[in-house]
């Protein structure tokens, strides 16, 4: 655990509730490239930057941040609260409405692919993999605040 700290600390004391927020998305982004190199054995570095899959890489950030203003001043704090607030917007929107968004891309992208089979359309396939599980924005939420409470100075 000192190793740890002792690595991350210029960062951390940088700014203590920014710096567990971006490490979390950092390393969740490259769980997910690690878990589709290992299950496609070839690299998509797509998965370093795109939305969707597990774990969610927004909730781990702002899960983090949250955690980590709540660790530094406060649990009952008007800071904790907005930073609680719109972490809890993200999370919500995750599941909800950039989901709902990915599976109109799946069925969209299955019509036209249909009807290029009699019609010559010039259409760009859409992007599917947009929102999360309930499963994903859970892991990404215990990961950032596990993250935050093992970094806090």
């Amino acid at each position: 655990m000192n190793q740890l700290r002792w690595f991350f600390e210029p960062l951390i004391g940088w700014n203590p509730p920014l710096a567990p927020a971006l490490l979390a998305m950092m390393t969740a982004q490259a769980f997910k490239f690690l878990r589709t190199l290992l299950r496609r054995n070839r690299p998509d570095f797509t998965r370093l930057i795109g939305t969707g899959g597990m774990p969610s890489a927004h909730s781990a950030s702002v899960t983090a941040l949250s955690t980590a203003v709540g660790i530094g001043h406060g649990w009952n704090t008007p800071l904790f609260g907005v930073a609680a607030f719109f972490s809890l917007v993200i999370m919500y929107d995750a599941t909800g409405i950039r989901r709902a968004a990915g599976r109109q891309a799946r069925l969209l992208n299955r019509l036209v692919a249909e009807l290029q089979e009699h019609h010559t359309l010039d259409f760009e396939k859409l992007g599917e993999l947009l929102g999360h599980t309930p499963l994903e924005v859970l892991v990404g939420a215990v990961y950032g605040a596990l993250l935050a409470f093992l970094l806090h100075p």
